[in-house]
């Protein structure tokens, strides 16, 4: 994955064959625990959505994002190997766990900028990211999934993972709580969620 500082990107992965990647609230928590070892230090994290068979962020790149170091006999920028290590360490975990082995997720995590296009992409990337978990049939409000940003934007958790100052000053979503929630419900169009994979 290529980054460029001060640069807002998707980024998402799923399990290998569309496996489930999250199978108790125990999996969930270990691996935001390593995304907290792993990918923040490198980054601004502007949401997340861990859903049973994949993840998404929205990530702002830094300097740090895209600095090289050599991996063997190849350059690779920190934040790129930040997610190489946070899916090898934490199927490596699941599948001693689980008693399986082989690839838990697919084999490259994808990056997609969300700042090049005529339209608010970071909105509705922003809103999308967190409409996951109800699209999906796992809950009727977007409040009501644990594994998501949501609910720090919400205020109903004071997580530490997250940048909402960053979300606030970078993305069109706003600081008043009626507001913000009307706007997350919005509506999205297909042909908007598919820009924000390709």
């Amino acid at each position: 994955m290529h980054f460029e500082s001060e640069t807002l990107y998707h980024i998402y992965n799923q399990g290998n064959n569309q496996e489930t990647i999250f199978l108790e609230k125990a999996d969930y928590v270990v691996f935001l625990y390593k995304i907290k070892e792993r990918i923040a230090p490198f980054c601004q994290i502007i949401n997340y959505c861990l859903m049973p068979n994949h993840y998404h962020f929205i990530i702002n790149a830094t300097e740090e994002s895209s600095e090289l170091i050599k991996l063997g006999g190849i350059n690779i920028n920190k934040l790129t190997n930040g997610f190489r290590l946070l899916n090898s360490l934490y199927a490596n975990q699941f599948n001693e766990k689980y008693k399986r082995s082989g690839s838990l997720f697919r084999q490259k995590t994808k990056a997609k900028s969300l700042e090049y296009s005529h339209k608010d992409y970071p909105f509705i990337c922003f809103n999308y990211v967190h409409q996951n978990p109800i699209k999906a049939g796992l809950c009727e409000k977007m409040e009501d999934w644990e594994f998501s940003s949501f609910r720090d934007y919400w205020g109903v958790r004071n997580g530490k993972l997250i940048n909402k100052e960053f979300a606030f000053e970078l993305i069109d979503i706003s600081e008043n709580k009626e507001i913000f929630y009307e706007d997350s419900y919005c509506n999205i169009l297909d042909d908007d969620i598919k820009e924000l994979y390709l």
